[in-house]
């Protein structure tokens, strides 16, 4: 929102695919540099490339975790209420309104396909999102 607001781009939070192409040049950049600086950084959204893999080195991906979660058409539809009353536990979000169940579940299944086509290993959330995550940690 920041390269938005202050008009480095024409860019709108609408422009989802446009953005991703924008923002990832930078984002990419800013691992590189975490990691050589052994910082710790988590990047969370929706503007990584499904093969983003491609544009990072051995020497990078040895210290990337990437992990992916996504949610069964089944667990959208039993806990739309429970994932729609969370929208902003992370961030105070103005207007939710637009946020209806297909689609989120179109948006969800987009991401799920494109990581799996690229050959990431997907979190499914179908039984809990507190047992997937539990699962994660454990790992």
């Amino acid at each position: 929102m920041g390269l938005i607001r202050s008009g480095n781009t024409s860019l709108t939070p609408l422009d989802d695919d446009a953005l991703t192409e924008y923002l990832w040049p930078i984002i990419r950049e800013m691992i590189k540099t975490a990691i050589e600086n052994r910082q710790n950084l988590i990047v969370e959204g929706c503007y990584v490339p499904f093969d983003w893999r491609k544009d990072f080195e051995e020497k990078y991906l040895f210290y990337i975790r990437f992990i992916c979660l996504a949610m069964t058409d089944r667990y959208i539809d039993e806990h739309f209420q429970e994932i729609t009353g969370h929208g902003s536990t992370i961030e105070s979000r103005l207007d939710d309104s637009k946020c209806s169940l297909s689609g989120l579940k179109e948006d969800n299944n987009r991401f799920l396909e494109g990581f799996v086509q690229a050959g990431e290993q997907v979190v499914l959330i179908d039984d809990g999102f507190e047992r997937a995550i539990e699962a994660l940690v454990e790992d």
